[in-house]
């Protein structure tokens, strides 16, 4: 498992490249990798979003982002999971999560990284202050993933 809360920008390819050399000759049973890219949108509720800033308390949200991603393993039986998610000013474009489920099968990895991408949507303590056009405003829920 690697959780990792990243301040500079973020190249999901490399970082999960990075990750799968690390772990090279450990696991040769796994048959599935699910991965979702998560980047900033230039728009949020009809407004356009010039930048973003994503604040966190880094050991709460370490702590809960390993708790989601146990759920997952527990639940699933997956094999391996890996997710890096930004903090700090973001600006449209740029990555903001990157999650990777390894899985004997393909249904298990698709399943299992749903749930640790609604999971991080909707309980994970971040906050979110965008800069806006006509001033700053902290968001106060996430779009439906559904």
């Amino acid at each position: 498992m690697k959780i990792e809360l990243v301040q500079a920008a973020l190249d999901p390819f490399d970082w999960l490249q990075s990750y799968q050399i690390e772990q090279s000759g450990l696991r040769a049973d796994f048959g599935a990798t699910s991965i979702f890219i998560g980047t900033m949108r230039d728009f949020n509720e009809g407004g356009r979003v010039e930048s973003m800033f994503l604040e966190h308390y880094p050991a709460m949200t370490a702590k809960k982002l390993k708790q989601i991603a146990q759920q997952a393993i527990d639940k699933w039986h997956i094999l391996d999971i890996a997710i890096a998610h930004r903090v700090g000013h973001i600006h449209p474009a740029d990555t903001i999560v990157c999650v990777a489920v390894w899985s004997t099968h393909r249904r298990q990895a698709y399943e299992a990284n749903r749930m640790v991408m609604e999971a991080l949507k909707s309980s994970a303590p971040f906050w979110k202050k965008e800069q806006r056009m006509d001033g700053p405003r902290w968001v106060e829920k996430n779009t439906e993933g559904f």
